[in-house]
Protein backbone atom coordinates (compact mmCIF):
# COMPACT_ATOMS: atom_id res chain seq x y z
CA UNK A 1 0.00 0.00 0.00
CA UNK A 2 1.61 3.26 -1.07
CA UNK A 3 1.94 6.06 1.46
CA UNK A 4 -0.15 9.20 1.25
CA UNK A 5 1.80 12.36 0.40
CA UNK A 6 2.87 13.64 3.80
CA UNK A 7 0.98 16.38 5.62
CA UNK A 8 3.38 18.35 7.81
CA UNK A 9 2.20 18.14 11.38
CA UNK A 10 1.38 21.58 12.77
CA UNK A 11 0.41 22.84 9.31
CA UNK A 12 -3.13 23.17 8.04
CA UNK A 13 -4.75 21.20 5.28
CA UNK A 14 -4.85 22.80 1.87
CA UNK A 15 -8.07 24.87 1.47
CA UNK A 16 -9.26 22.54 -1.28
CA UNK A 17 -8.54 19.29 0.58
CA UNK A 18 -11.87 17.43 0.68
CA UNK A 19 -13.54 16.10 3.82
CA UNK A 20 -15.00 12.59 3.72
CA UNK A 21 -17.55 12.59 6.54
CA UNK A 22 -18.62 9.27 8.06
CA UNK A 23 -22.07 10.02 9.46
CA UNK A 24 -24.53 7.80 11.31
CA UNK A 25 -27.88 8.15 9.57
CA UNK A 26 -29.58 5.21 11.29
CA UNK A 27 -30.01 6.68 14.79
CA UNK A 28 -33.34 8.36 14.01
CA UNK A 29 -34.86 10.31 11.15
CA UNK A 30 -34.91 13.68 12.93
CA UNK A 31 -31.36 13.36 14.27
CA UNK A 32 -30.08 12.22 10.88
CA UNK A 33 -31.72 15.16 9.10
CA UNK A 34 -30.31 17.63 11.64
CA UNK A 35 -26.83 16.17 11.36
CA UNK A 36 -26.92 16.19 7.56
CA UNK A 37 -28.20 19.77 7.55
CA UNK A 38 -25.37 20.88 9.84
CA UNK A 39 -22.71 19.18 7.70
CA UNK A 40 -24.01 20.49 4.40
CA UNK A 41 -24.72 23.95 5.82
CA UNK A 42 -21.37 24.59 7.49
CA UNK A 43 -19.12 22.94 4.91
CA UNK A 44 -21.15 24.27 1.99
CA UNK A 45 -20.99 27.84 3.33
CA UNK A 46 -17.23 27.51 3.67
CA UNK A 47 -16.91 26.14 0.11
CA UNK A 48 -15.06 23.11 1.50
CA UNK A 49 -15.31 20.10 -0.83
CA UNK A 50 -16.92 17.23 1.04
CA UNK A 51 -18.72 13.95 0.66
CA UNK A 52 -20.99 12.35 3.27
CA UNK A 53 -20.71 8.58 3.63
CA UNK A 54 -23.78 7.37 5.54
CA UNK A 55 -23.70 4.58 8.12
CA UNK A 56 -27.19 3.12 8.20
CA UNK A 57 -26.38 0.10 10.42
CA UNK A 58 -23.65 -0.26 13.06
CA UNK A 59 -22.21 -3.35 11.38
CA UNK A 60 -21.59 -1.39 8.18
CA UNK A 61 -19.23 1.10 9.89
CA UNK A 62 -15.94 -0.71 9.06
CA UNK A 63 -16.84 -0.96 5.37
CA UNK A 64 -17.90 2.69 5.20
CA UNK A 65 -14.73 3.75 7.03
CA UNK A 66 -12.62 1.75 4.56
CA UNK A 67 -14.39 3.52 1.70
CA UNK A 68 -13.71 6.93 3.27
CA UNK A 69 -10.02 6.04 3.72
CA UNK A 70 -9.72 4.96 0.08
CA UNK A 71 -11.32 8.19 -1.16
CA UNK A 72 -9.19 10.38 1.09
CA UNK A 73 -6.01 8.61 -0.04
CA UNK A 74 -6.93 9.02 -3.70
CA UNK A 75 -7.89 12.70 -3.40
CA UNK A 76 -5.50 13.96 -0.71
CA UNK A 77 -8.30 14.62 1.78
CA UNK A 78 -9.17 13.99 5.39
CA UNK A 79 -11.39 11.38 7.01
CA UNK A 80 -13.96 12.89 9.39
CA UNK A 81 -15.67 10.55 11.87
CA UNK A 82 -18.92 11.56 13.56
CA UNK A 83 -19.74 9.49 16.63
CA UNK A 84 -18.65 8.43 20.10
CA UNK A 85 -15.33 7.03 21.24
CA UNK A 86 -16.15 3.54 19.91
CA UNK A 87 -16.93 4.89 16.43
CA UNK A 88 -13.79 7.04 16.48
CA UNK A 89 -11.75 3.97 17.41
CA UNK A 90 -13.11 1.90 14.50
CA UNK A 91 -12.29 4.66 12.03
CA UNK A 92 -8.88 5.40 13.59
CA UNK A 93 -7.94 1.71 13.31
CA UNK A 94 -8.15 2.07 9.52
CA UNK A 95 -6.76 5.61 9.29
CA UNK A 96 -3.66 5.09 11.44
CA UNK A 97 -1.58 2.96 9.01
CA UNK A 98 -2.15 5.44 6.16
CA UNK A 99 -0.99 8.63 7.89
CA UNK A 100 -4.19 10.35 6.74
CA UNK A 101 -5.58 13.29 8.73
CA UNK A 102 -8.50 12.36 11.00
CA UNK A 103 -11.15 14.79 12.17
CA UNK A 104 -13.69 14.18 14.93
CA UNK A 105 -17.32 15.26 15.26
CA UNK A 106 -18.27 14.04 18.76
CA UNK A 107 -21.72 12.50 19.11
CA UNK A 108 -21.25 10.02 21.95
CA UNK A 109 -21.98 9.87 25.68
CA UNK A 110 -18.55 10.71 27.12
CA UNK A 111 -16.51 11.88 24.09
CA UNK A 112 -13.18 11.59 25.93
CA UNK A 113 -11.11 11.81 22.74
CA UNK A 114 -12.80 14.98 21.53
CA UNK A 115 -12.87 16.67 24.93
CA UNK A 116 -9.20 15.95 25.57
CA UNK A 117 -8.33 17.93 22.44
CA UNK A 118 -10.75 20.83 22.86
CA UNK A 119 -13.13 19.73 20.11
CA UNK A 120 -16.62 21.23 20.66
CA UNK A 121 -19.43 18.77 21.32
CA UNK A 122 -21.93 20.85 19.32
CA UNK A 123 -21.91 19.50 15.78
CA UNK A 124 -21.95 22.84 13.96
CA UNK A 125 -19.24 24.27 16.24
CA UNK A 126 -17.11 21.16 15.74
CA UNK A 127 -17.44 21.49 11.97
CA UNK A 128 -16.40 25.15 12.07
CA UNK A 129 -13.45 24.24 14.31
CA UNK A 130 -12.35 21.58 11.79
CA UNK A 131 -12.23 24.16 9.00
CA UNK A 132 -9.46 26.05 10.77
CA UNK A 133 -7.85 23.11 12.56
CA UNK A 134 -4.18 22.15 12.48
CA UNK A 135 -2.61 18.70 12.56
CA UNK A 136 -1.13 17.25 15.73
CA UNK A 137 0.52 13.90 16.32
CA UNK A 138 -1.54 12.06 18.95
CA UNK A 139 -0.17 8.92 20.59
CA UNK A 140 -2.48 5.91 20.78
CA UNK A 141 -2.32 2.73 22.81
CA UNK A 142 -2.25 -0.75 21.37
CA UNK A 143 -3.21 -4.17 22.72
CA UNK A 144 -2.17 -6.96 20.37
CA UNK A 145 -3.47 -5.90 16.95
CA UNK A 146 -6.04 -3.38 18.22
CA UNK A 147 -5.44 0.29 19.01
CA UNK A 148 -7.19 2.29 21.70
CA UNK A 149 -7.46 6.03 22.12
CA UNK A 150 -9.06 6.11 25.58
CA UNK A 151 -8.72 2.76 27.38
CA UNK A 152 -8.68 -1.01 27.13
CA UNK A 153 -9.71 -3.30 29.99
CA UNK A 154 -10.51 -6.83 31.06
CA UNK A 155 -12.61 -8.19 33.92
CA UNK A 156 -15.74 -6.47 35.19
CA UNK A 157 -15.52 -3.46 32.88
CA UNK A 158 -16.35 -5.32 29.64
CA UNK A 159 -19.48 -6.65 31.38
CA UNK A 160 -20.34 -3.11 32.41
CA UNK A 161 -20.03 -2.01 28.78
CA UNK A 162 -22.35 -4.79 27.61
CA UNK A 163 -24.87 -3.84 30.31
CA UNK A 164 -24.62 -0.19 29.28
CA UNK A 165 -25.40 -1.04 25.66
CA UNK A 166 -28.42 -3.07 26.76
CA UNK A 167 -29.67 -0.12 28.82
CA UNK A 168 -28.98 2.25 25.92
CA UNK A 169 -31.18 0.19 23.61
CA UNK A 170 -34.00 0.41 26.16
CA UNK A 171 -33.65 3.92 27.55
CA UNK A 172 -31.54 5.87 25.05
CA UNK A 173 -27.95 7.09 25.19
CA UNK A 174 -27.28 9.34 28.18
CA UNK A 175 -24.94 9.59 31.14
CA UNK A 176 -27.84 8.76 33.47
CA UNK A 177 -28.46 5.50 31.59
CA UNK A 178 -24.72 4.74 31.68
CA UNK A 179 -24.60 5.30 35.46
CA UNK A 180 -27.68 3.13 36.04
CA UNK A 181 -26.13 0.36 33.95
CA UNK A 182 -22.93 0.60 36.02
CA UNK A 183 -24.93 0.30 39.24
CA UNK A 184 -26.73 -2.73 37.88
CA UNK A 185 -23.40 -4.35 36.97
CA UNK A 186 -21.70 -3.88 40.33
CA UNK A 187 -24.75 -4.96 42.33
CA UNK A 188 -24.68 -8.35 40.62
CA UNK A 189 -22.20 -11.03 41.56
CA UNK A 190 -18.87 -10.33 39.89
CA UNK A 191 -15.97 -12.70 39.42
CA UNK A 192 -12.37 -11.99 40.24
CA UNK A 193 -9.56 -12.71 37.82
CA UNK A 194 -6.09 -14.08 38.43
CA UNK A 195 -3.69 -12.54 35.95
CA UNK A 196 -0.01 -13.15 35.36
CA UNK A 197 1.42 -9.69 34.72
CA UNK A 198 4.88 -9.10 33.26
CA UNK A 199 6.28 -5.63 33.86
CA UNK A 200 9.94 -4.68 33.33
CA UNK A 201 10.91 -8.36 33.03
CA UNK A 202 9.30 -9.16 36.38
CA UNK A 203 6.26 -11.43 36.68
CA UNK A 204 3.65 -11.43 39.39
CA UNK A 205 0.12 -12.74 39.87
CA UNK A 206 -2.64 -10.19 40.40
CA UNK A 207 -6.06 -10.93 41.82
CA UNK A 208 -8.41 -8.32 40.44
CA UNK A 209 -11.95 -7.63 39.31
CA UNK A 210 -10.80 -5.18 36.63
CA UNK A 211 -7.55 -4.21 34.96
CA UNK A 212 -7.80 -1.08 32.83
CA UNK A 213 -5.06 0.45 30.70
CA UNK A 214 -5.64 4.15 30.00
CA UNK A 215 -4.29 6.36 27.20
CA UNK A 216 -6.38 9.46 27.97
CA UNK A 217 -5.08 12.00 30.49
CA UNK A 218 -8.51 13.61 30.83
CA UNK A 219 -10.08 10.36 31.99
CA UNK A 220 -7.28 9.80 34.50
CA UNK A 221 -7.73 13.30 35.92
CA UNK A 222 -11.49 12.88 36.15
CA UNK A 223 -10.94 9.68 38.13
CA UNK A 224 -8.45 11.43 40.41
CA UNK A 225 -5.44 9.31 39.41
CA UNK A 226 -1.91 10.71 39.52
CA UNK A 227 -0.63 9.01 36.36
CA UNK A 228 -2.13 11.60 33.99
CA UNK A 229 1.18 13.44 33.65
CA UNK A 230 3.01 10.20 32.80
CA UNK A 231 1.10 9.99 29.51
CA UNK A 232 2.89 13.14 28.37
CA UNK A 233 6.19 11.29 28.84
CA UNK A 234 5.21 8.47 26.47
CA UNK A 235 3.73 6.03 28.97
CA UNK A 236 0.40 4.31 29.46
CA UNK A 237 -1.34 3.97 32.83
CA UNK A 238 -2.68 0.77 34.39
CA UNK A 239 -5.50 0.81 36.95
CA UNK A 240 -6.03 -2.37 38.99
CA UNK A 241 -9.13 -2.87 41.16
CA UNK A 242 -8.54 -5.48 43.85
CA UNK A 243 -11.37 -7.90 44.76
CA UNK A 244 -13.88 -6.29 47.13
CA UNK A 245 -17.46 -6.91 48.20
CA UNK A 246 -20.52 -5.47 46.53
CA UNK A 247 -20.88 -2.56 48.94
CA UNK A 248 -17.22 -1.64 48.57
CA UNK A 249 -17.51 -1.87 44.78
CA UNK A 250 -20.46 0.52 44.92
CA UNK A 251 -18.27 2.87 46.95
CA UNK A 252 -15.54 2.69 44.32
CA UNK A 253 -18.06 3.62 41.65
CA UNK A 254 -19.06 6.70 43.65
CA UNK A 255 -15.42 7.60 44.25
CA UNK A 256 -14.72 7.38 40.53
CA UNK A 257 -17.68 9.63 39.75
CA UNK A 258 -16.39 12.14 42.32
CA UNK A 259 -12.83 12.08 40.97
CA UNK A 260 -11.40 10.43 44.11
CA UNK A 261 -10.49 6.96 42.90
CA UNK A 262 -6.81 7.59 43.57
CA UNK A 263 -7.51 7.67 47.33
CA UNK A 264 -9.19 4.25 47.38
CA UNK A 265 -7.25 1.51 49.17
CA UNK A 266 -8.62 -1.12 46.77
CA UNK A 267 -7.21 0.62 43.69
CA UNK A 268 -3.61 0.46 42.48
CA UNK A 269 -2.32 2.46 39.52
CA UNK A 270 1.04 2.74 37.81
CA UNK A 271 2.62 4.02 34.61
CA UNK A 272 4.46 1.75 32.19
CA UNK A 273 5.89 1.47 28.69
CA UNK A 274 5.10 -2.20 28.03
CA UNK A 275 2.87 -4.61 29.91
CA UNK A 276 2.00 -8.25 29.19
CA UNK A 277 -1.08 -9.82 30.76
CA UNK A 278 -1.90 -13.53 30.74
CA UNK A 279 -4.92 -15.13 32.48
CA UNK A 280 -3.79 -17.69 35.04
CA UNK A 281 -4.03 -21.18 33.53
CA UNK A 282 -6.05 -22.63 36.40
CA UNK A 283 -8.86 -20.09 36.13
CA UNK A 284 -12.21 -21.74 35.64
CA UNK A 285 -13.71 -19.15 33.33
CA UNK A 286 -11.18 -19.45 30.53
CA UNK A 287 -7.70 -20.81 30.01
CA UNK A 288 -4.65 -19.07 28.65
CA UNK A 289 -5.29 -20.20 25.08
CA UNK A 290 -8.90 -19.00 24.90
CA UNK A 291 -10.03 -15.57 23.75
CA UNK A 292 -11.01 -13.11 26.46
CA UNK A 293 -13.37 -10.15 26.43
CA UNK A 294 -11.57 -6.82 26.17
CA UNK A 295 -13.40 -3.50 26.31
CA UNK A 296 -11.70 -1.10 23.88
CA UNK A 297 -12.93 2.50 23.84
CA UNK A 298 -16.40 1.37 24.88
CA UNK A 299 -16.69 -1.58 22.49
CA UNK A 300 -16.23 -5.22 23.57
CA UNK A 301 -14.03 -7.46 21.41
CA UNK A 302 -12.46 -10.89 21.80
CA UNK A 303 -8.65 -11.11 21.89
CA UNK A 304 -6.39 -14.10 22.38
CA UNK A 305 -3.89 -13.78 25.25
CA UNK A 306 -1.22 -12.96 26.10
CA UNK A 307 -2.39 -9.36 25.91
CA UNK A 308 0.52 -7.03 25.13
CA UNK A 309 -0.08 -3.37 25.96
CA UNK A 310 2.13 -0.59 24.61
CA UNK A 311 2.05 2.65 22.69
CA UNK A 312 1.46 2.15 18.96
CA UNK A 313 4.57 2.55 16.81
CA UNK A 314 3.14 5.53 14.95
CA UNK A 315 0.88 8.41 16.07
CA UNK A 316 -2.51 9.44 14.77
CA UNK A 317 -2.59 12.66 12.72
CA UNK A 318 -5.51 14.42 14.38
CA UNK A 319 -7.15 17.64 13.27
CA UNK A 320 -7.16 19.78 16.42
CA UNK A 321 -8.89 23.18 16.82
CA UNK A 322 -6.82 26.31 17.19
CA UNK A 323 -6.94 27.91 20.63
CA UNK A 324 -9.69 30.35 19.60
CA UNK A 325 -11.99 27.50 18.56
CA UNK A 326 -11.06 24.98 21.27
CA UNK A 327 -13.28 24.16 24.22
CA UNK A 328 -11.50 23.70 27.60
CA UNK A 329 -11.44 20.03 28.65
CA UNK A 330 -13.96 19.34 31.40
Amino acid sequence: MSALPTHRIGRRLAPGAPFFVILNTGAGADDARESMAAVTGVLGAAARPFDVLPVTEPQSLPAVAAQAVALARAQGGAVIAAGGDGTINTVAQLVLPTGLPLGILPQGTFNYVARAHGIPTDLADALRALLGAHLEEVAVGQVNERIFLVNASIGLYPQLIEDREAFTRRFGRSRAAALWAALNSVLREHRQSELVVELQETQRVLRTTTLMVVNNALQLRRLGLAEADALERGHLAAVVVRPVGTLAMFGLLLRGAAGQLGNALAVDSFAFSRLTVQPWRSRRRFGASHAVKVAIDGEVVQLTPPLRFARASRPLNLLVPDAADAVPAA
